[in-house]
């Protein structure tokens, strides 16, 4: 008697299938934004700031730095493009702080790449997080411009896709001439399933990219070391994991192996 095949569900997932089309409410994107959310808590200014938001529409860091008492401009990439509710997670969802202070968040309609509308030395702090800069692939003259609209002193935070995951894409679908060249090229672009391009960077280029750009890097660290197949066994067993598995991922990221298929950065503006 043959074996009945293994459903769907159970089969392992590709990295284009886990990381092309997250599916939120999966124990590891639970994870994974739970991780966002005290990275965002712990990188935030200790005094009310004006910050400006790149990130995107369902981005969580704006909801949170406008409780944590700072004023946010949110830029919309089109009048079209509605705002929507942030999303609920009924499980181990890091708590959102109450202060007696809350910020104003404003929506701005723009261009994430080239924020050219806002006066230069505007903003105490600019959020690039949700991928923003591998999306846009002239990464230098976003980078330019955050530059341009912090004040002195400003800080960054920016996310964008590593060549892990980049590598991991380009071997699913089979473009072995380009993985060969991968890891020594000076601008890896990576198609994605859904026919979207990503721009992939090393540690070392991404120090880079902040350094032409006139920022003074403060840390670079991997968002997440655990993997997906990895949380999803502990929540499995655990459910109530939640919390130990995202102080867990805290302390990992403080080592100095830039792996993961995201890298997080933090930079500063001369004064």
């Amino acid at each position: 008697m043959q074996p009945s095949p293994t459903p769907t569900t159970d089969r392992p997932r590709s990295p284009a299938a886990q990381f092309a089309a997250p599916d939120r409410l999966s124990d590891y994107w639970r994870f994974y934004w739970a991780v966002t959310e005290a990275q965002i808590a712990r990188w935030l200014p200790e005094t009310p700031s004006r910050l400006l938001d790149l990130s995107g529409p369902d981005y969580r860091g704006a909801p949170r730095a406008v409780a944590a008492g700072h004023d946010v401009v949110a830029l919309l990439p089109s009048a079209d493009l509605a705002v929507r509710r942030p999303l609920t997670l009924v499980n181990s969802r890091a708590s959102v702080p109450r202060p007696a202070r809350r910020g104003r968040l404003r929506h701005v309609v723009g261009d994430s790449a080239f924020p050219r509308v806002f006066a230069s030395e505007s903003f105490d702090g600019v959020l690039a997080d949700n991928r923003v800069l591998s999306r846009q692939l002239a990464t230098e003259e976003s980078m330019s411009e955050i530059a341009r609209v912090l004040r002195p002193g400003g800080r960054t935070l920016v996310c964008v896709d590593s060549v892990v995951l980049g590598m991991a894409l380009l071997a699913e679908q089979d473009c072995w001439p380009e993985l060969s060249h991968a890891p020594s090229a000076d601008v890896l672009l990576v198609p994605w399933p859904d026919g979207s391009i990503t721009r992939c960077f090393t540690a070392e280029q991404l120090a880079d990219a902040l350094s032409d750009a006139g920022l003074e890097l403060e840390w670079i660290k991997p968002r997440t070391v655990l993997s997906a197949s990895t949380v999803e066994m502990m929540l499995a067993r655990d459910p109530r994991s939640m919390a130990r598995l995202v102080e867990m991922e805290l302390r990992a990221t403080e080592s100095d192996d830039y792996v993961g298929v995201h890298l997080l950065a933090s930079a500063r503006k001369p004064l």
